[in-house]
């Protein structure tokens, strides 16, 4: 076995030879970049989901609130005595208590 790789490999310029390096560096930029990235989009989403009324969250633009209405596609957040913003639910990068602990 060692000997067919070694002559795979002594030829110089076969398409697998060439292929090899480049199907390897696509494997590993998968497992080490893409697959953990889309785990971490499932978790917020998961997360962003199971919000509800009164729980506080933090904004991607620091603002920190606690969620009075949930909406479709948007949350409304009283920030401040007398301030309330309606924010899309994209915008909320995670809870208040999760920040805290981090």
């Amino acid at each position: 076995m060692t000997n067919t790789w070694f002559l795979l490999f002594q030829d110089g310029g076969g398409l697998f030879t060439m292929l090899l390096p480049l199907l390897l560096m696509v494997g590993i930029f998968y497992f080490l970049v893409i697959l953990p990235q889309k785990r971490q989009r499932q978790k917020l989403a998961e997360m962003i989901a199971e919000l509800k009324i009164n729980d506080e969250v933090v904004t991607n633009g620091g603002i920190i609130g606690v969620i009075k209405e949930v909406r479709e596609t948007s949350f409304v957040i009283h920030s401040a005595e007398k301030s309330f913003l309606e924010v899309g639910k994209s915008a909320v990068v995670g809870r208040k208590a999760e920040e805290a602990s981090k």
